[in-house]
């Protein structure tokens, strides 16, 4: 992205709390109306991002950038953002209308503004029959609502969504995906989306910045993420991968092979430095694995466990000569057509499909 294009620029940001580094030199930036999610495990320093966009925190070193100009002294009621927390923080005594109300009410607005504020609010999130329920009447996915109304309600220019589904059970966070990127799309403001679920990314998010230990490790869009890992630790935690160690032996102009335990393998590379004698992984997702019970192609592995998973059947299984285990995903198809525990398969995949990692295990984190 563009720095001059951006509204919010995070530059070379690091936080340290006494002895304990917890965020290591991060730099992105955000669109004035994209969805942009910070991924990454627990610990990863994700949330603590969004505190320092949001005023909470001071960064140690660094500067956060707001139309170009640093925001570092700027208080919290003065950057034109909000938060929807994991807990929503509503307040129990209030109805649904008057916690929606609460920000306008507080810069002392004229009522009748405010009401036909609340109104429009609680139309857009779907609520406007609930306007007099208190947050304990409410389900849990009318509750985040109500959080995201008062945060919307204000109309800033960035809203921080620090981890809002986890407390949802799987439907209603599938629901609740598809409506906030709705929100998102028709209000045209920035939405910063902090989570540790990698379908919730793909779901909803223009760009994705994965984190670990404090550090950004590759943001790009969703399809550049899944289909183009650059480290180990994209490659698996972001979506499900089969990972083998290897070494370059050939380099062709497009293709590569590497040596692996399970034999040869043919990679489409683009790298122009790639020499032979280069560590590598490769990176298999398991649906673009095929299973044949014949040998005329492909790698023999032993099938080790058989799985129904509703919308897939998962295969996983086992090289007897190195001990590389790998997992395979199918259309679930028919009982009788599934290989049986033990039985001897061979496993093909086409060489597009196939991602190097450059470093191999070493680099694992």
């Amino acid at each position: 992205m563009n720095v001059h294009s951006a509204f919010l620029h995070l530059d070379a940001i690091s936080k340290s709390f006494g002895a304990v580094g917890v965020l290591q030199d991060v730099s992105f930036s955000v669109a004035s109306n994209e969805f942009l999610t910070i991924l990454g495990p627990s610990g990863s320093g994700k949330t603590t991002i969004l505190r320092l966009i949001a005023g909470f925190d001071q960064a140690t070193s660094g500067t956060i950038m707001l139309d170009g100009k640093s925001i570092d002294a700027t208080p919290i009621n003065r950057r034109p953002f909000n938060t929807v927390f994991q807990d929503y923080a509503l307040f129990p005594h209030l109805s649904v209308r008057r916690n929606v109300a609460y920000g306008l009410m507080v810069r002392g607005m004229e009522k009748r503004v405010i009401e036909a504020r609340v109104a429009e609010v609680l139309a857009v999130v779907g609520l406007d029959a609930y306007a007099k329920r208190l947050p304990h009447e409410l389900s849990g996915g009318q509750r985040q609502r109500v959080a995201l109304a008062r945060a919307i309600i204000c109309e800033p220019r960035l809203i921080l969504l620090d981890e809002p589904l986890a407390a949802l059970d799987v439907a209603l966070r599938a629901q609740m995906c598809a409506f906030l990127k709705s929100i998102q799309r028709r209000l045209e403001i920035a939405f910063v989306f902090i989570t540790h679920d990698q379908q919730e990314a793909i779901a909803m998010s223009d760009r994705i910045i994965v984190m670990n230990k404090g550090r950004i490790e590759q943001m790009g869009t969703p399809e550049d993420l899944y289909l183009r890992p650059k480290t180990r630790f994209v490659a698996g935690f972001f979506g499900e991968n089969n990972l083998i160690d290897g070494r370059v032996t050939g380099v062709a102009a497009d293709n590569a092979t590497v040596e692996t335990a399970i034999g040869p393998v043919e990679v489409a590379h683009h790298a122009s430095d790639l020499t032979p004698g280069t560590a590598v992984q490769i990176a298999i997702r398991p649906e673009n694995i095929r299973v044949a019970k014949d040998f005329k192609s492909g790698f023999a592995f032993t099938v080790r466990d058989v799985q129904f998973a509703g919308v897939s059947t998962i295969i996983d299984v086992v090289d007897a000569k190195s001990g590389v285990e790998m997992r395979v995903r199918q259309a679930p198809g028919n009982a009788a057509d599934r290989p049986a525990i033990g039985a001897a398969v061979a496993l093909s995949w086409a060489t597009c499909d196939v991602t190097m990692v450059v470093g191999g295990s070493s680099d694992a984190a």
